[in-house]
């Protein structure tokens, strides 16, 4: 397999980003996308392509192992922060093919690239701190 990271996105020390529409190109030629949104963000809209990984960033240092060190990974969240943490940590660990989604699902949203929502998963609150499963009122 050729270099499929090579001479594309952009680098800032160690890490190598990816714009969304970069990633879909990377991810239909064999990418992986690791999704570390804990598991009450990811349910509702998720990336749209066909090879990702759910590996919430709390268990991330129990589980990375179960990632293969000779894929090609771009590591996605919500905005691009946890997932800059979690690249720069599986850098530590020797993974040499990894990098991250720029922006996560927010720029991903943006830049119109492709989502699957599930309306039986959206959540309600006000700031982060309060969400919860958003739940139908019953009719009396």
């Amino acid at each position: 397999m050729s270099d499929l990271f090579k001479d594309k996105g952009i680098k800032s020390g160690r890490m190598l980003s990816f714009s969304a529409k970069e990633t879909v190109e990377l991810c239909n030629l064999g990418a992986i996308l690791v999704d570390v949104r804990e598991e009450y963000l990811n349910s509702y809209k998720m990336f749209g392509v066909e090879k990702v990984i759910y590996l919430p960033k709390s268990k991330l240092e129990t589980e990375y192992e179960l990632l293969t060190k000779d894929k090609y990974l771009i590591v996605a969240d919500s905005a691009g922060l946890r997932s800059r943490e979690t690249v720069l940590f599986l850098l530590e660990k020797g993974f040499d093919k990894v990098a991250n989604l720029a922006g996560g699902l927010v720029e991903w949203e943006r830049d119109n690239m492709p989502i699957t929502v599930d309306i039986h998963e959206r959540l309600t609150g006000s700031c982060m701190c309060q969400l919860r499963p958003r739940t139908r009122k019953k009719k009396s």
